[in-house]
């Protein structure tokens, strides 16, 4: 009969877990998009880079699931436009099975998308204490929009906190996204 007493704390103990640590909701504008968004959670952790922070979050629900979901926002464009802007963020990973990185999206009045970057050609994996990641893209005249945030592929946590959007100089590189890697760029778009 003892065996069925272990088997009910075994189940029971990730409910004691879930109450024990409870999502903090993250606030809007942030939100989840991406190949499947309901596959993931997002949140606050007071555990943030610098100390008091409160660091954003992405985690998959499962950590064996191969999709992908990302912790994003958008903004106006039109105070960033000709400009050169630099997205830069601490990012730490915990047990990320395929990667994480941060992005961001230019969307202009002629086309969505019109200047893109991902981190997936310098991708963190597996387990990292924070690290500093940036993306930067030349901002189009007739710019609309700009979506950043961190993208999480398979399994585990991606964490970002010490956020800046600035306007930088010709000096700092844009970031090319390399061609054929951008099968998630489309999966960030609003829906209509």
């Amino acid at each position: 009969m003892r065996a069925p007493v272990v088997l009910l704390a075994a189940i029971g103990a990730p409910a004691l877990l879930a109450l024990a640590n409870p999502v903090i909701a993250v606030d809007p504008p942030w939100g989840l998009a991406g190949e499947s968004p309901r596959s993931f959670e997002a949140g606050k952790d007071p555990n943030g880079f610098q100390r008091g922070s409160s660091a954003k979050y992405i985690r998959a629900k499962s950590p064996a699931t191969k999709e992908w979901a990302t912790l994003m926002q958008t903004f106006s464009a039109v105070e960033y436009r000709g400009k050169r802007v630099r997205f830069q963020a601490q990012v730490r990973t915990e047990e990320v099975k395929g990667w994480s990185g941060l992005w961001m999206r230019v969307d202009c009045a002629s086309e969505f998308s019109c200047a893109f970057y991902n981190n997936q050609d310098k991708p963190m994996r597996g387990t990292n204490g924070w690290t500093l990641r940036s993306v930067t893209l030349d901002v189009p005249q007739d710019a609309k929009e700009i979506s950043f945030g961190v993208t999480n592929v398979g399994g585990g946590t991606s964490w970002i906190d010490d956020l800046k959007v600035e306007v930088v100089g010709d000096d700092v590189a844009v970031d090319i996204q390399p061609v054929g890697s951008e099968e998630n760029e489309l999966a960030t778009k609003p829906s209509q």
